[in-house]
């Protein structure tokens, strides 16, 4: 007999706790936006799942966003990291592969103070990803984690696939597997960040959209060169489809469209078509690293010599032509522009003043024009923690009088 009621005080006890815990999952409040936290299943499918709020999305044109967003920088050589030698399976090892400490909330929060007011965010979905291109769960909340940061500190965040490992070289040969690797990737990006707000933005490619093995512009003659075009053209409209398609505030979503190679002047040529969009918030995304030979090159080559420095007549005249040509093109017919790279990645090979003179005058050339400029900064191999303009170690810019001039130029009239 006393066995019986201690067996059945234990049962009793048993089925307590099984209410109990049944009453807490039942309670459980809704995820709250910006947070990281997926949308429901990885596929959407499950009805029961509970669905995020939706973020803010304000009735402002993709025009005045960009003017908005001020100045910018990259969070280069991080999340972006790839190559076959990491041999990697944690998406910390593929962060600090090239130099980059461990991103922590402080960094972010140490941009916001600086007075960038938009934060691009590279990442190569590739390194962490199945066979089917199913990408890794941990490397989307890292992403998400980041940008999560970058909004609580009220800037704006742009993410995109970068350079990837460079399957894109493959479209013109391997069309439908590139393009079904393209379209699983964005399907998967759009559902974990369809709650979003406006003030994060999706962008198309980085640099590779355009195929030399297509049409190469040295060659002296246009042979292919309409067909590469068209191959842009379809990746960016499959990109906007993409989007609009994938549910919640993405319909609306302002979206970056990545330029022919990014390059001004290939992206200003009349072949360059920017995709048709039925919400008509679209901006073009190109890169400014002119001239290479002082931007890029750390010592000479075959087709150039390196420069020390920067800052002739000539030199500003064609940065004027450039800046000019660009605002023409697209700001004058109502397409707003990203300058989504600009610098000098080997700053610190250069002439210290040449550099300062060139950033901060390509900088102010693209801000007045109503363009939105976005510093490309990297972490340098022998100073890791140290970056080219920013500090990962202080949080700070390394030069606090390029942060004074960002600031005066961000307050200056635009035209």
């Amino acid at each position: 007999m006393i066995k019986l009621r201690i067996f059945c005080i234990i049962l009793a006890v048993i089925l307590c706790f099984a209410v109990l815990a049944a009453c807490n999952d039942d309670n459980t409040d809704d995820p709250t936006p910006g947070t990281g936290d997926p949308v429901g299943t990885p596929d959407g499918s499950s009805p029961d799942t509970p669905q995020l709020p939706l973020g803010e999305m304000r009735d402002i044109s993709t025009m005045e966003l960009v003017h908005d967003m001020g100045i910018g920088i990259n969070l280069g050589n991080t999340l972006e990291a790839t190559g076959s030698w990491i041999r990697g399976y944690l998406v910390m090892q593929y962060e600090m592969a090239w130099g980059s400490p461990i991103i922590t909330e402080d960094l972010i929060k140490g941009y916001a103070d600086a007075g960038f007011g938009v934060v691009r965010i590279p990442v190569a979905w590739s390194n962490l990803m199945d066979d089917d291109y199913t990408i890794s769960p941990e490397l989307m909340e890292r992403v998400a984690e980041i940008t999560d940061w970058v909004l609580k500190y009220d800037m704006y965040a742009i993410v995109n696939i970068h350079w990837d490992g460079g399957w894109w070289d493959d479209f013109p040969t391997e069309y439908d597997e590139c393009m079904k690797k393209f379209t699983r990737i964005w399907e998967q990006i759009c559902e974990h960040f369809k709650h979003y707000g406006d003030k994060l933005m999706l962008e198309s490619a980085n640099e590779e959209l355009g195929w030399n093995s297509m049409w190469n512009r040295w060659s002296g003659n246009d042979n292919g060169k309409a067909e590469s075009y068209a191959l842009v053209a379809d990746i960016n409209q499959t990109f906007v489809d993409l989007v609009r398609a994938s549910g919640g505030n993405n319909d609306k979503r302002h979206l970056l469209i990545a330029g022919y190679h990014t390059d001004v002047e290939l992206t200003c040529d009349p072949l360059f078509e920017m995709p048709n969009d039925p919400a008509n918030r679209c901006a073009v995304s190109v890169h400014y690293y002119t001239p290479p030979t002082f931007a890029i090159l750390e010592e000479d080559a075959s087709w150039g010599k390196m420069r020390m420095d920067w800052g002739t007549d000539s030199d500003y005249r064609e940065l004027n032509r450039l800046m000019d040509l660009t605002k023409e093109t697209f700001i004058d017919n109502g397409i707003p522009v990203i300058f989504g790279e600009f610098g000098s990645p080997r700053a610190a090979l250069k002439d210290e003043g040449a550099v300062f003179t060139y950033i901060t005058a390509v900088a102010e050339a693209i801000f007045v024009r109503g363009m939105c400029p976005v510093l490309w900064d990297i972490t340098i191999s022998e100073i890791p923690e140290q970056g080219v303009f920013f500090s990962r170690s202080t949080f700070k810019m390394i030069d606090p009088l390029m942060e004074a001039r960002f600031r005066e130029i961000a307050e200056m009239e635009r035209s």
